[in-house]
């Protein structure tokens, strides 16, 4: 079973399209000496059944860590650059920022970037590029995106660039986890790829090359995008036949208000006990449900709390996890009744109020957790 580079899941057992006698590559063409031996290969162009990321199945040409291009030496190639620059620097505020280009080939678009008011750095597997770049006064880094924990030279970035590179890689996964290690919280980028919906509304088969593994829709981009921990703020068809989005890296949830209500509810727990011990008084909590065991054990109430009460048999006569409080029937825990009862089981609290009021003794104090405080019921 042959299995997308993307997400894991399986290849679609029948190949979209097998097209047969294909360039082996786009690059590092063969010598008229070679005319004999050279041969074109069998390509198979298949989907993916989890993600949908069209792909081909074929095994990556030898140098797809490298950026080699020709086409950044066209003037329509300089003009669309500049204009993608302008756009994407105002849109995301990048003025005086550190941009990285992760493949950067030997600087035909940093050598753009560096036009601008940023700080432009660049990064490329193939020396001889590397020395190319270097020579034009660019800072490139011989260096490649091939580890989720690895740390690039001259980081943390603010932006990043790659222009027609993600298609080359046969883990694109992991070249964008790796890219977004290293940029910054607020960190985006702008990205290119060609469009396989002008592929199929050209109907142009002579697009598909071994270079190039996937075969990027909108939607399939953003999916992987967002699998790799970026959410794609603008995207759009340029250049007739150019996917571009403009991402930028997933803020970490704000779990700030968690932490207080947990410290709270904690702290309010703890008092509530602490003034009944004080008062001579035994607390049982009702309802052994997850919220019950992650108060009790959270608020270090394993030994400050009787019992804990709950109608379904299957849970009685174990114990809470972590805090490990015993776990009794109601007829039980009313042989030998706890002076307070704090209910910790949302949405049955009427139901359960209604039951201790008739098995407890009066005077027994209710109480309920409600969703940030601990609230009196009444009184039997």
């Amino acid at each position: 079973m042959i299995r997308c580079r993307a997400c894991g899941a399986p290849l679609s057992d029948v190949p979209l399209i097998t097209i047969e006698n294909m360039p082996a590559a786009a690059q590092n063409l063969p010598s008229p000496e070679e005319r004999e031996t050279e041969k074109g290969i069998t390509v198979r162009l298949c989907a993916c059944t989890g993600c949908g990321l069209v792909q081909l199945s074929n095994t990556p040409v030898p140098y797809y860590r490298d950026v080699i291009r020709s086409g950044g030496y066209s003037t329509t190639m300089d003009a669309l650059r500049r204009k993608q620059y302008d756009e994407w620097i105002a849109f995301c505020g990048l003025e005086g920022k550190k941009i990285l280009e992760a493949g950067c080939g030997q600087g035909e678009f940093l050598r753009i970037l560096a036009d601008y008011p940023v700080q432009a750095f660049g990064m490329e597997h193939k020396h001889d590029l590397v020395e190319k770049a270097r020579a034009q006064g660019l800072t490139v880094s011989e260096d490649y995106p091939e580890r989720e924990d690895q740390v690039f030279e001259n980081g943390p970035f603010d932006a990043f660039t790659s222009f027609n590179f993600l298609e080359h890689q046969p883990d694109p996964a992991v070249y964008l986890r790796a890219v977004a290690r290293n940029l910054t919280e607020e960190g985006c980028g702008l990205v290119t790829v060609p469009s396989f919906e002008y592929i199929l509304e050209q109907n142009s088969f002579y697009e598909l090359i071994p270079d190039h593994l996937f075969y990027f829709t909108e939607d399939t981009l953003t999916s992987l995008m967002a699998r790799c921990g970026f959410d794609v703020l603008k995207k759009e068809r340029i250049n007739r036949d150019t996917i571009s989005v403009i991402v930028r890296k997933k803020k970490r949830p704000d779990v700030s208000g968690l932490v207080s209500r947990r410290d709270q509810l904690a702290g309010e727990v703890r008092k509530l006990i602490a003034e009944a011990e004080a008062a001579g008084k035994r607390v049982a909590v009702w309802g052994a449900s997850h919220q019950g065991f992650t108060l009790c054990a959270v608020a270090g109430l394993g030994d400050k709390v009787s019992c804990i009460i709950d109608s379904a048999p299957f849970k009685q006569g174990k114990i809470a996890p972590a805090s490990h409080i015993p776990i009794v029937s109601p007829a039980e825990a009313a042989k030998d009744p706890a002076d307070i009862v704090l209910i910790i089981a949302p949405g049955y609290t009427e139901e359960i109020a209604g039951t201790v009021r008739k098995l407890f003794p009066a005077g027994t104090e209710i109480l309920t957790l409600m969703t940030d405080r601990v609230t009196q019921v009444g009184t039997v």
